[in-house]
């Protein structure tokens, strides 16, 4: 019997992480395989679905972080621990970390870029030894907008942490700057095998990749994320379409020399 993609399952909430004012991690129920840096649909019938890129996963249990930004994600704030919501998924090309193992691995997130990009750091930060290096630049626009703080404190143990932000508003620790002053200033052993994970605003994404490759990366060895661009998950809406390539189904997550091609 054909399993029927589009039918949901009901997930409950076992827990809600407030970061800032409009986003929050909703700790759902889960039960199977998924990678960080792909996505499920959350769904309240009446008003709709959302794509939301998993921000943990672990202990039969899935982290979306979510940004209350319209109709959908407005409902969904209205939810508490216990309530229950319906899921499809996951749906997408995540980050594989065994692709990084025995490298030095950059990973440069911009604001809620951080949430796809939150599980590969979660495991290296947990198995230092896996790599053999590894830096965490993060960018925010003030430091209000911080998401996952305790996550922070821990990273800071086992990797090199750089938490830098557009403008200071208050006595917050962090550097002042965009993420892309910071890649000129990585120093590692062998830049032609480390890798590096991109992901944010297109705009930052461009300017950071492209900073990369002046340091010395190889394409091959940057991966990006396209999630901007996840719609239905599974191909059918041509929303997510660029050229040939369908990223709910082909991405969100790229290999540079393919994602750099992909201009929408």
């Amino acid at each position: 019997m054909m399993k029927n993609e589009y039918v949901p399952f009901l997930s409950e909430i076992k827990e809600v992480i407030k970061h800032t004012d409009i986003e929050y991690t909703f700790r759902m129920t889960y039960d199977g395989e998924v990678k960080p840096g792909q996505f499920f649909e959350v769904s309240i019938p009446k008003y709709g679905e959302a794509p939301i890129s998993v921000s943990g996963v672990g202990g039969g249990l899935v982290d979306l972080t979510i940004r209350r930004v319209g109709k959908v994600t407005n409902e969904i704030f209205e939810r508490y621990a216990g309530d229950r919501m319906f899921l499809r998924g996951p749906y997408g090309n995540g980050f594989d970390v065994n692709l990084y193992k025995g490298r030095e691995l950059v990973v440069i997130a911009g604001g809620t870029g951080l949430s796809p990009v939150r599980g590969v750091v979660d495991y290296f930060s947990e198995h230092p030894g896996d790599v053999k290096g590894m830096t965490l630049i993060a960018g925010f626009k003030t430091p209000k907008d911080i998401l996952f703080h305790k996550d922070f404190e821990r990273w800071e143990k086992n990797m090199d942490v750089i938490l830098t932000v557009d403008c200071a508003d208050d006595d917050e620790q962090c550097h002042i700057g965009l993420v892309t002053e910071y890649i000129p200033k990585l120093r590692l052993d062998d830049v032609s095998n480390a890798a590096a994970i991109v992901v944010g605003p297109p705009v930052m994404m461009h300017f950071s990749t492209q900073g990369l490759l002046n340091a010395g990366f190889r394409e091959e060895n940057i991966w990006i994320s396209h999630e901007r661009k996840m719609c239905c998950g599974i191909g059918k809406c041509g929303h997510c379409k660029i050229d040939d390539t369908y990223v709910c189904l082909d991405g969100p997550v790229f290999n540079f020399t393919k994602g750099r091609k992909l201009i929408d």
